[in-house]
């Protein structure tokens, strides 16, 4: 009995630290949500001048170039374990089709509409993780991505951009894109964290590796047979090296720094602040329109999330 109260104790010890998020890293996960904003910003910029499969071949090539220099400067050691390719085939699920597929978005959708469909990943990885991972789906959960996808359609119906096969196909972009986040997550917890797991900073670098090597003949074959008609001025490049290195070099470091710190679910609420500074950006910067469906919306996103995301209550045992 006395060794059952103290076990029991001392989870209840842990579960109130685990619910305990210190300031600084409250400050982080918003640096992090604005910093992820702004890259819908920037690909909204991108996309439209330089065209899909560049926009998404130079924002996984310049992070993974960014991610050598301050590794080497960090003097990482390169020890993969053995899981070199399995980190390149990560990066082509992890980076390499959602660049893609959210450069696609950014030719016709707004740079708020993406960062809200972008809060969806949480819901993807329910579903996947019941479907395919032998995840146990709740009735919250359940009833958190059936809310989720409800505010999607009404963003997508009642937005202020026209429902059309544009839209559709934008949104559509979007949902692969998060589905792929879904699957890496369960595919990067079988694969990586196995015999000791991977150093995150290394699990960064790879991925960029595998989705620039991905992208790479797709980039050619691009920019030999459908070349765009300019190559941006300093607008679009200077807002590539913030896609780059700010959005997705420095914010992968980030996020794996929060991974450490607070664990992967409070890292994902992450996913709870990202919309409303993507909604932000796109009205102050690019004068994107507003309208009651974005509220409406993302609150239904938001309480999806929080239903998912929210943890089971704790039974006690004797």
């Amino acid at each position: 009995k006395i060794v059952s109260d103290r076990s029991l104790g001392n989870t209840l010890a842990l579960i109130k630290k685990e619910l305990s998020v210190r300031p600084v890293d409250t400050l982080y996960l918003l640096v992090l949500a604005a910093i992820w904003g702004a890259s819908f910003l920037f690909m909204r910029i991108i996309a439209p001048e330089i065209g899909t499969i560049p926009t998404a071949f130079f924002r996984v090539s310049i992070a993974a170039a960014g991610l050598l220099v301050i590794l080497a400067i960090l003097r990482v050691s390169w020890d993969f374990r053995g899981k070199f390719k399995t980190v390149l085939l990560l990066g082509v699920i992890n980076s390499g089709i959602p660049a893609t597929m959210y450069s696609v978005a950014a030719q016709v959708l707004p740079a708020g509409y993406s960062a809200i469909f972008n809060a969806t990943t949480p819901l993807m990885g329910v579903l996947i993780g019941g479907l395919f991972f032998h995840e146990r789906l709740t009735l919250s959960k359940i009833t958190g991505v059936g809310l989720g996808l409800f505010g999607v359609g009404i963003l997508t119906r009642a937005g202020p951009v026209a429902f059309d096969l544009e839209l559709l196909m934008g949104a559509l972009a979007c949902l692969l894109a998060t589905t792929c986040y879904g699957f890496a997550g369960f595919l990067a917890r079988r694969w990586l964290d196995q015999q000791g797991g991977l150093d995150s900073r290394l699990s960064a670098l790879g991925s960029m590796l595998g989705a620039t090597l991905f992208l790479l003949p797709w980039f050619g074959w691009s920019a030999i047979s459908h070349p765009p008609a300019s190559w941006g001025g300093w607008n679009v490049w200077l807002s590539l090296l913030g896609l780059g290195l700010l959005c997705t070099a420095f914010a992968y470091i980030l996020y794996f720094r929060l991974l450490t710190s607070i664990g992967p679910v409070k890292s994902m609420t992450v996913t709870f602040m990202i919309p409303p500074f993507g909604v932000l950006w796109g009205a102050l910067l690019l004068d994107e329109p507003l309208s009651i469906a974005h509220l409406y919306g993302g609150m239904l996103i938001a309480g999806a999330l929080w239903l998912v995301l929210r943890p089971g209550k704790l039974i006690k045992t004797v």
